[in-house]
């Protein structure tokens, strides 16, 4: 296959590819397949000669889409969205075709600087202050853990990377049980420990408990504990839980402690005004991470990390070997010492994007419809006799049991095995409990009330 071939073939991905999401709706939304059924099907060892494209596209149609769930389905309602608007999916073309490794600025000097500026259009947009910079990650866990490198090492007196953590006091990280399992993850990549993760205890609300963070604080000083940093939550996965920014933010300061913030879903809702008193005292933090893939339209993966100071993190990751000087030029930004990896994507390019081809204002209705709509098919379910609302909206999520934990799971498989909507699980205080979550790009009214007419079919 050469580059006259790649045109053709390209086009014909493209009218796949718009006839695939026209027709999405007639597709069940999870995957129809077992395990090993895909595998099966494929050779056991590779072709030594070279094969036709026109037989590798057909066997993709053949073999791929039936196998696959589909995360752009518009009822698609389970985890958060991983959305990808037509604009996106352009912008990453173009990405794909150009296919540079954006490591440093003299390797990709467009996509350094267009980060840079979408990164600054984002923090307008969510109406951060300028005291906030950033980079680009992959998702947030990378971002997290990014968070999570710098507390150590700020904490150690910047020892660790060079000494390395045996002999070093026992670090300390403080967030809450409703805090996304990457925090959990961070904590052990970072060689700080499970036991070192501190849950701190939440209130009624499921929110972190600022006296009892103080307290824990508190036991671990007393106890030649090395506290480090606290990691907050907006929108946490399982229910949306919150915590309270400004009040959490206030105890770590005292402490000296450094501050990140998980707003990974609930984010992107900030570019409405109306629902920034969730985060109120958001400009006191050290670090934000949010999720643009998730919410806004923006195609994996795309993850938007705002610094109120970048020296520690790039003190903590930044290494310039020789071979990674850019000579003769004054100071420039690299971002590969913002985070772990060397190698970068262009992701800047569908943010820009994506940013033109819908505006603010119709990313903000796309995000206000859900919510909206979230309510409406909260009221339709909790109508439903049999079904508890377990917890309450916060933005576009929420959860609802049966009363019996075995017959609640036997409802989500047939809900997901009916295939008109996809739904998923968590447990909360230790109940089993089915979570509805409202965020594909494309969907309607009309999808959202889909959910609780499967639930009335499945309970009738």
């Amino acid at each position: 296959m050469n580059h006259d071939d790649l045109a053709y073939w390209s086009k014909r991905a493209a009218d796949w590819a718009q006839a695939y999401h026209a027709g999405l709706r007639d597709r069940p939304v999870r995957g129809q397949t077992a395990p090993g059924e895909t595998a099966a099907n494929l050779p056991a060892a590779p072709p030594e000669a070279p094969e036709p494209v026109e037989t590798i596209f057909a066997d993709f149609e053949a073999l791929v889409p039936g196998a696959m769930t589909h995360w752009q389905h518009p009822r698609f309602f389970a985890y958060f969205p991983s959305n990808a608007s037509p604009a996106s999916m352009l912008a990453e073309q173009l990405a794909n075709a150009m296919a540079a490794q954006c490591m440093l600025w003299q390797t990709s000097p467009a996509a350094t600087e267009i980060e840079q500026v979408m990164v600054s259009w984002l923090r307008q947009a969510l109406g951060l202050s300028d005291r906030f910079t950033g980079t680009i990650h992959d998702s947030a866990t990378t971002a997290t853990l990014s968070a999570v490198l710098t507390m150590r090492e700020r904490a150690l007196g910047w020892a660790g990377n060079s000494e390395g953590l045996a002999g070093q006091p026992r670090l300390r990280i403080y967030a809450s049980a409703q805090t996304h399992s990457s925090v959990d993850k961070a904590v052990r990549i970072a060689g700080i420990g499970q036991e070192n993760l501190v849950k701190v205890a939440t209130d009624a609300d499921f929110a972190m408990d600022p006296t009892a963070l103080d307290a824990a604080i508190r036991a671990d000083l007393m106890a030649g504990r090395v506290p480090a940093g606290v990691i907050l939550c907006v929108g946490a996965t399982g229910i949306g839980a919150t915590d309270p920014i400004a009040a959490c933010a206030a105890v770590a300061r005292a402490h000296g402690l450094y501050i990140h913030v998980d707003a990974a879903w609930a984010g992107s809702a900030m570019i409405c005004p109306e629902f920034r008193d969730l985060w109120e005292g958001i400009e006191t933090v050290d670090s934000l991470v949010f999720n643009p893939h998730k919410w806004l339209g923006v195609q994996f993966d795309c993850s938007v990390q705002f610094l109120a100071d970048p020296a520690p993190q790039v003190r903590t990751l930044g290494l310039r070997p020789d071979y990674l000087q850019t000579l003769g030029q004054a100071e420039v930004t690299d971002f590969n010492e913002w985070t772990v990896p060397l190698g970068r994507r262009f992701r800047a390019l569908k943010l820009w994007f994506t940013l033109r081809a819908y505006g603010l204002e119709g990313l903000r209705t796309r995000i206000r419809n859900h919510v909206s709509w979230a309510a409406e098919a909260r009221d339709a379910i909790a109508a439903l006799p049999g079904i508890e609302i377990v917890t309450e909206p916060r933005l576009s999520l929420f959860t609802f049991a049966l009363n019996d934990e075995a017959a609640t799971a036997d409802l989500l498989t047939r809900v997901n095995d009916d295939g008109r909507t996809y739904l998923t699980q968590t447990r909360h205080e230790g109940r089993l409990v089915i979570r509805v979550q409202v965020g594909p790009f494309d969907c309607t009214r009309e999808d959202v009330l889909t959910i609780p007419r499967v639930l009335a079919d499945l309970t009738r």
